[in-house]
């Protein structure tokens, strides 16, 4: 096989950028920084495809490209972009993240189990990835190492591919999404086939963004969650918040039935009313989530006597409402957090269940005002359109985040069957020595330590939830059509 040209070889191998992340991990960071500088977590990583296994080259390759995340930090450029097009950032995060520095070999612990061992760098085996350390200091490492674990697969055990069509694939995509008015963002870092091939799409898409400015088409590109390509490409950065929150804050706490409540007070006491407002639902499934929603965020006038169950024990500061410029809180009536939040993320089980089921939810609280869905859970052209259309009969403003789909969509380029994506995840474990845990609504989504997530269901009255389309271990399916895969957002 061919990959090369003169363009791609210049690029460097593995992650060059400390910007090359989703946003929300900047984001949770600054709010981890105010709240909860001193929390110490751990990390565990999971491969849902466990059939496919990288050899000892590529587990080498990977461990190289780890100890190389020591040396990369943010450049003054990078400083700039983010003061200047991240506004929600305050001066102390950024000269924090100035001089921040992941340091790999003191918080990534990296091995290779082969499930039979001759030595042979062609031997395959299961990699194991466990990252601890501060929450502050380790929260950026989730991006990164993702991306280099699918890199190194495909550098080093899947090579039947090459580049060809990759950019006029994103910008066909893109047409078609845009032509039928759809808006959406490339969500694709975590599982990219690799930095190039993320590139390509970004370029792919932006001729279409153009192209359909030009024909008049109601569809729109709004962004890429890295934050990296947002500042090369000129588009913007887009995301909010990841379960990563919720679960940390549960597992420091715990206290599960009112740990939705205090992240969503956290989040907006750090960036204010109306600003990073789309609310992720499923952490611990929907159901529990609206309760939560729908009660109200105590304002300044209030807050000494609000009620303690919605605070973090040990946080940094109190979660005030976040301030103006002026100075003046941004939370000057009681309002509840559905009418607070401009919308939510759907990421697990049945999307047309959850448009249904927000409709209901909203029209009970009497919120009459337009709300957005972002949806970002297994997408394709197809059900982007098909989910436009039921979210917009039912009166809400769809968006989509389109990731592995636009990223890590090829065949096998000796007999044009699909080369599967890997389906992998690093989820945040414990905080403070606690365990962290998701449900979701899908129970092919659980993670974190079963006993848990046993005590949690039996605590929330969890209701077990099983979704035709939720297979984790076949996100992508082994299909000899061209690529049809899904971005799974978390």
């Amino acid at each position: 096989m061919t990959r090369s040209s003169p363009q791609i070889d210049t690029l460097p191998d593995g992650i060059f950028s400390l910007l090359d992340t989703d946003l929300y991990k900047l984001t949770m960071q600054c709010a981890i920084l105010k709240y909860l500088p001193d929390v110490t977590v751990t990390y565990s990583f999971t491969n849902r495809t466990p059939r496919m296994n990288l050899t000892r080259a590529a587990f080498q390759w990977l461990e190289r490209q780890i100890g190389k995340l020591a040396n990369i930090s943010l450049s003054p450029e990078e400083f700039e972009y983010l003061k200047t097009n991240c506004t929600y950032f305050n001066d102390i995060y950024l000269h924090f993240l100035s001089s921040f520095r992941l340091q790999p070999s003191k918080q990534v612990h990296a091995s290779f189990t082969p499930k039979n061992d001759t030595g042979s760098l062609a031997d395959k085996g299961e990699v194991h990835l466990d990252v601890s350390g501060r929450w502050l200091d380790t929260i950026l490492y989730e991006i990164p190492l993702l991306a280099l674990t699918s890199e190194a697969y495909f550098k080093f055990c899947d090579r039947d591919w090459n580049y060809e069509g990759q950019e006029g694939k994103a910008y066909s995509k893109g047409c078609r999404l845009l032509e039928h008015g759809c808006i959406f963002s490339e969500f694709g870092s975590r599982r990219r086939r690799d930095y190039r091939t993320q590139d390509l799409v970004l370029q792919g898409l932006g001729r279409a963004a153009a192209d359909a400015k030009g024909r008049g088409w109601k569809g729109k590109l709004s962004g890429t969650s890295n934050v990296h390509f947002a500042m090369k490409y000129g588009i913007s950065a887009v995301g909010t918040v990841a379960h990563e929150w919720f679960m940390g804050i549960a597992s420091l706490t715990n206290d599960y039935e009112h740990a939705n409540e205090t992240a969503l007070r956290y989040w907006v006491g750090c960036f204010g009313e109306g600003v990073l407002g789309i609310a992720l639902t499923d952490t611990f499934g929907t159901p529990t989530f609206l309760k939560a929603f729908k009660r109200s965020m105590p304002t300044p006038a209030n807050s000494v006597q609000d009620d303690k169950k919605t605070l973090i024990p040990g946080a940094a500061s109190p979660p005030l409402p976040a301030a103006d410029c002026d100075g003046v809180s941004s939370l000057k009536e009681e309002r509840s957090y559905a009418q607070i939040f401009q919308g939510v993320r759907q990421d697990s089980g049945s999307p047309l269940e959850f448009v249904k089921l927000m409709r209901d939810f909203y029209d009970s609280e009497g919120i009459r005002e337009k709300k957005t869905i972002v949806f970002s859970d297994s997408l394709n052209i197809e059900l982007c359109i098909e989910y436009m259309h039921a979210a917009e009969e039912a009166g809400f403003a769809p968006t989509f985040g389109v990731g592995t789909f636009l990223t890590n969509d090829f065949v096998h380029a000796s007999n044009g069957q699909k080369s599967q994506p890997l389906n992998i995840v690093i989820k945040l474990s414990s905080a403070n020595g606690s365990p962290a845990i998701k449900i979701s609504d899908n129970v092919g989504k659980n993670t974190g330590d079963s006993e848990t997530v046993h005590k949690v269901k039996e605590t929330l009255g969890y209701v077990e939830k099983q979704w035709a389309d939720g297979d984790e271990s076949t996100r992508w399916g082994t299909k000899s059509t061209e690529a049809t895969a899904a971005n799974v957002q978390e």
